[in-house]
């Protein structure tokens, strides 16, 4: 297997989540912005991945199999980390990845009947907002902000998990 331009994106990706993780913890002056800065560069290769796979067609079965985990990977280790510094309620972290796992099963019984679930509007919104509260959370905000920022997180979670379910029903009729 070759591996395209898009798919070594999502790698390096991968690669930097162990960084995030371990700056996040890190107690140095400073240290927390470098987990910011390393963040926000993991997510912006989420959108470039994406644009350099169908722009100069590298959509592949891996890249297709390895965005989305690459994805999952870096929001559930960010949301630990928050939930071990009592940023993220437990309760709440176990719905957003429940939905990150359901999603992820729902794909999987649809690729058994041959059917391919493309992310809906409400999936990218979720992502993006959790993207943006995370990036919030890493900073020194108040405690309102914080509250705020996981409820969205969660809001946006439930609410896509949910449309997916829905719009896809089908799946599970033989």
């Amino acid at each position: 297997m070759k591996l395209t331009t898009a798919s070594k994106i999502t790698l390096v990706r991968v690669a930097l989540i162990p960084a995030v993780i371990l700056f996040m913890y890190l107690n140095f002056k400073g240290s927390m912005y470098i987990a910011l800065g390393l963040f926000v560069i993991a997510s912006l290769t989420d959108y470039v991945d994406g644009q350099i796979a169908r722009k100069y067609n590298q959509v592949s079965n891996f890249g297709k199999f390895l965005d989305p985990l690459a994805d999952k990977l870096l929001v559930i280790s960010v949301l630990i980390v928050f939930v071990d510094n009592g940023l993220f309620p437990a309760w709440a972290a176990m719905l957003v990845v429940a939905r990150e796992l359901a999603v992820t099963g729902l794909r999987l019984v649809a690729v058994e009947g041959g059917l391919v679930i493309a992310a809906a509007a409400s999936g990218k919104v979720k992502t993006a907002s959790t993207m943006v509260c995370f990036i919030l959370m890493m900073l020194p905000i108040p405690g309102w902000l914080i509250t705020a920022c996981w409820i969205i997180v969660l809001a946006t979670t439930l609410y896509s998990g949910i449309e997916y379910f829905y719009k896809n029903r089908g799946v599970f009729k033989s």
